[in-house]
C-alpha cells in the first residue's frame, strides 16, 4: 500500500478521535462521558461513511479519488470545530437538572450527574473543569490509565490486563490473517468487488441473491477500505473495531445500570473472552458491526431514561438504528424494544417537567409533549435516511422492502403458534448453551424432541427450521460461525432472572432501571426466537442480544462477590463465580490460539501458513483448483469472463486471481441470474468461462464448440480460437 492510501486508511481514526473531543458531553457528572463521546463520534463517522457511499454510489462515483476527497472534506470540516474547544467550568446544577434527578428517583433510580448521589467508591472523581480538545481528550485517558493503576486491586488489574491481551491478540490475528470467513467469500467481498468495478450500487445479475439481498451496512466500511488499499489487507480491522465498540458500550451500560469499576471490568472481560466476540473480531462476518450499533442505541436509551433528550440525543439515536438496521436487520428485535422503552421515557418525563417535588404533580403542557413526539419523529427520520436508499432500491428490484420471497421465507419463522415458538426456543438454547460434554449434549437434544413431539410439533419442521438442516448440531468447538457461549450466556441468564425478580439485591439504588433494562434484553430473546429460525449458525444471530445481556452478568457477579458469608469468608456462590471467570478466560485463550479459521498455533497458524492457504482453510482441497483454472483463462488473454456458481459457492477467489496485472477489477459477469429484471449474459458474449459446482451445470451453459476443462469442483471454458 502506498503513502497516500496509508494517509486515507488514518483519516477514519482521526475523524474519530476528533469527533471524540467535539462530541464529549460537557456537563460535569455525564456517566462515563469519554465512552459516550466516542459512542457518539463512531456513530457519526458510520453515518457519513454509509452516506458517502450511498451519494457517490448515485453518481456513479465509487472510486479512490471521490472517496479521498470526501473524507478530507469530512476530517477538516471536523478538526476546525475541534480545535475552537476550549477548557471550561462545570455546569451548574440547572432547573432541569433538578428536575432529571427527582424524575429519575421517580422511576426507580437516580439520574445521571453529580446530584443523583455520590460516585461508587472505585469511581475517579469528575475534575474541577472539563477540558476540551484532542490533547485534553487524550490525557483524560491517560489519567484514568494511572488512576486505575494506582487503586485497582489484584483482581482488577487480572481482568483490566487480561482484556487488553485479548484485544491486543486479536489485532495481531486480524492483521495477520488473510479473509478467509465462508460467507464472506460467497458474498460479503464479491459484492464490494462489484461496486469497485462499475462504480455504482446498481443491482447486477447473480446467481447469489445474498449479494444484493443482504443489508450491506459492514461491505459499506469495508469499500472505503478496499478504495484506499486496493486489497483486503485491512478488511479484519473492522469487525476488531467493533469488538472495542462493543466493549466500550458494554461497560458504559453496565455503568449506567449502577455498577462500579470492578463490575465494569468484570463486564469487559466476560465479553472478550466470549469466544464468539473473540473469533469474530478477526473475521469479515458482520454480526459484530450489528451487535456494536445494537449496543450503542442501548447506552443512548439508557440516558434517557433519567433526563430529557436533547437534539445532539435524538441524532444519535437514529443514526444507531439506522446503522443497524443497514448493517443486520435482526439487529433490530433489539432495538425496537429498546426504542419504545426511550419514547415511554421521554413522555414521562414530558409529563413531570417541574422543578421540585410538589410541581411533580402538575401536568405537562402540550409543547413538553411535542418536543417528546418531535424527537421521536426525528429518530426515526435519520434512521430511514441512513437504511431509505437501499430499502429503495430493494423496493424498485423486488417489489419489497425485504428483499424476494426466498429471503423473506427462509430465515423468519413462518409458524407462531405457542408450541412451534417454545420448541424453537428450546432448540436455540440447546445450540447456544452447547458444552463439550458429549452425554449432556445429547440427552438434552433427545428430551427436546421427544417434549416437541408431545407437543405436537415435528422437531424438524421446515417451518420453524432454517433450510434443510437437521437438529442438533455440536456447536460448542471453537468455530467463528456456531460456536456456543455456554459461560457468558449462563451468567447473563442469571443476572437477567435476578435484575427482574430481586434488583435491589444487585444495584440498591437503581432497581427501576434495572428491571426495565433486563425486561427488554429479555424480550428481545423471547423475540428472536419468535421470529428466527433455528439454524447451525444461529448463535451468530445471536451476538446482539448477548453484548446487550453481559452488562447483567457483570452486575451480578459484582454483586455476589462484595456478599461475605458472617464468618469473614466468600460465600459459595462467590466461588463459583471466580471458577466461571477463570474458566471463561480458559475458553477465550483457547479459541484464539485454536479456534477456526484464524489461529495462532498448530495447523493453519497464522504464522506458519501462506496466503492462499490461508484463504481457503475452509475449504483447503479448492485452493489449486481456483488457480488452476484462473491460470488457464489468464493464459488466454480473456478480458469479459462468464461465472457459472450456485447460491453457496466462492466467488471471492475470482476477483482476486483474474485482476490485471496493475491490480485493476477483471471484468466478470453472471451467466445466471436469479434477479427477475436483470438477465444473466450471453454466454456467446464473453471469452471464458469459470465455473464452480456441478459440471453438468456449467456444460449446460457453455456454447457449443468450446472446451471445458473440469476438476472436482472448479471449472473453466474457452472457445475454439482461445
Amino acid at each position: 500500500m502506498s503513502a497516500a492510501g496509508w494517509m486515507l486508511v488514518a483519516a477514519p481514526a482521526a475523524a474519530l478521535v476528533l469527533l471524540t473531543a467535539l462530541l464529549r458531553p460537557r456537563a460535569a457528572g455525564v456517566v462515563a462521558p469519554h465512552r459516550l463521546g466516542v459512542v457518539r463520534a463512531a456513530l457519526l463517522t458510520g453515518v457519513f461513511a454509509v452516506l458517502t457511499v450511498e451519494v457517490l454510489g448515485a453518481l456513479d462515483a465509487l472510486t479512490l479519488p471521490a472517496f479521498a476527497l470526501a473524507w478530507l472534506l469530512f476530517v477538516v470540516g471536523v478538526a476546525v470545530p475541534a480545535g475552537r474547544r476550549r477548557d471550561t467550568a462545570p455546569r451548574a446544577a440547572t432547573a432541569g437538572s433538578r428536575r432529571a434527578v427527582l424524575v429519575g428517583a421517580s422511576v426507580g433510580g437516580p439520574t445521571v450527574g453529580a446530584a443523583a448521589g455520590p460516585p461508587p467508591a472505585d469511581t475517579p472523581a469528575p475534575p474541577a473543569t472539563v477540558r476540551d480538545g484532542v490533547p485534553a481528550l487524550l490525557t483524560g485517558w491517560a489519567d484514568r490509565l494511572a488512576h486505575l493503576r494506582r487503586t485497582a486491586t489484584r483482581g482488577e488489574r487480572l481482568l483490566a490486563g487480561t482484556v487488553l491481551a485479548v484485544v491486543l491478540i486479536e489485532l495481531v490475528v486480524a492483521l495477520l490473517a488473510e479473509p478467509n470467513n465462508f460467507d464472506s467469500q460467497t458474498y460479503h467481498l464479491p459484492k464490494v468487488e462489484h461496486w469497485v468495478a462499475q462504480g455504482s450500487l446498481e443491482f447486477w445479475p447473480t446467481a447469489i441473491h445474498r449479494q444484493v439481498t443482504i443489508p450491506p451496512g459492514a461491505e459499506y466500511l469495508l469499500l472505503h477500505l478496499r478504495l484506499f488499499t486496493g486489497g483486503d489487507a485491512l478488511h479484519n480491522l473492522v469487525q476488531w473495531a467493533a469488538g472495542i465498540g462493543c466493549l466500550l458500550a458494554a461497560t458504559r451500560i453496565t455503568a449506567q445500570l449502577g455498577g462500579g469499576r470492578r463490575a465494569q471490568l468484570v463486564t469487559a472481560f466476560l465479553l472478550a473472552t466470549t469466544p464468539m466476540v473473540a473469533l469474530q473480531a478477526t473475521s469479515t462476518q458482520t454480526d459484530l458491526v450489528a451487535a456494536a450499533w445494537a449496543a450503542c442505541t442501548a447506552t443512548l436509551v439508557l440516558d434517557g431514561l433519567r433526563r430529557r433528550a436533547g437534539l445532539t440525543d435524538a441524532l444519535a439515536l437514529g443514526a444507531a438504528t439506522g446503522l443497524t438496521a443497514l448493517t443486520k436487520t435482526s439487529g433490530l428485535i433489539a432495538v425496537g424494544p429498546l426504542l419504545l422503552l426511550w419514547g415511554l421515557a421521554q413522555l414521562r418525563l414530558a409529563r413531570h417537567p417541574a422543578g421540585d417535588a410538589a410541581d411533580l404533580e402538575a401536568p405537562a403542557g402540550a409543547r413538553q409533549v411535542a418536543r417528546t413526539v418531535g424527537g421521536s419523529l426525528l429518530v426515526l427520520l435519520v434512521a430511514t435516511t441512513v437504511v431509505g436508499p437501499f430499502l429503495a432500491r430493494e423496493t424498485a428490484e423486488f417489489g419489497h422492502p425485504l428483499g424476494p420471497p426466498r429471503l423473506r421465507e427462509s430465515i423468519p419463522m413462518e409458524r407462531h403458534d405457542p408450541a412451534a415458538v417454545l420448541v424453537n426456543a428450546l432448540r436455540i438454547g440447546h445450540t447456544a448453551f452447547d458444552t463439550p460434554l458429549a452425554p449432556l449434549r445429547t440427552g438434552t437434544a433427545s428430551a427436546i424432541m421427544d417434549g416437541s413431539r408431545a407437543v405436537g410439533v415435528d422437531p424438524q419442521d421446515r417451518a420453524i427450521t432454517f433450510g434443510r438442516e437437521v437438529f442438533p448440531v455440536p456447536a460448542w468447538y471453537p468455530d467463528e460461525d456456531r460456536v456456543a457461549f455456554p459461560l457468558a450466556g449462563a451468567l447473563a441468564l442469571v443476572g437477567a432472572v435476578v435484575a427482574l425478580v430481586r434488583p435491589r439485591r444487585v444495584v440498591p439504588g437503581r432497581s427501576g432501571t434495572l428491571r426495565a433494562y433486563a425486561g427488554v434484553v429479555v424480550g428481545a430473546v423471547v423475540l428472536h426466537t419468535a421470529m428466527i429460525k433455528w439454524q447451525p449458525w444461529g448463535n451468530r444471530l445471536l451476538l446482539y442480544a448477548l453484548v446487550l445481556a453481559v452488562p447483567l452478568a457483570g452486575l451480578w457477579v459484582d454483586a455476589v462477590l462484595r456478599r461475605r458469608a458472617g464468618t469473614g469468608r466468600r460465600p459459595v456462590a462467590a466461588g463459583l463465580v471466580v471458577t466461571v471467570l477463570a474458566t471463561s478466560a480458559l475458553a477465550g485463550v483457547l479459541a484464539l490460539s485454536y479456534g477456526f479459521p484464524r489461529r495462532l498455533v498448530g495447523a493453519g497458524s497464522v504464522f506458519t501458513t501462506g496466503e492462499w492457504d490461508t484463504r481457503f482453510l475452509r475449504r483447503p482441497q479448492w485452493a489449486d483448483e481456483f488457480r488452476w483454472a484462473a491460470s488457464a483463462v489468464r493464459a488466454s488473454d480473456a478480458r469479459r469472463i462468464g461465472l457459472v456458481q450456485q447460491n453457496d459457492n466462492w466467488e471471492y477467489p475470482w476477483w482476486l486471481l483474474l485482476r490485471d496485472d496493475d491490480g485493476r477489477s477483471p471484468e466478470l459477469v453472471a451467466l445466471q441470474s436469479v434477479l427477475p429484471d436483470r438477465p444473466p449474459a450471453d454466454p456467446t458474449s464473453v471469452d471464458a468461462i469459470v465455473c464452480t459446482g456441478p459440471r453438468t451445470e456449467c456444460a449446460r451453459l457453455v456454447p457449443a464448440g468450446w472446451t471445458i476443462e473440469y476438476r472436482d469442483h472448479v471449472g473453466y471454458a474457452l472457445p475454439p480460437a482461445r
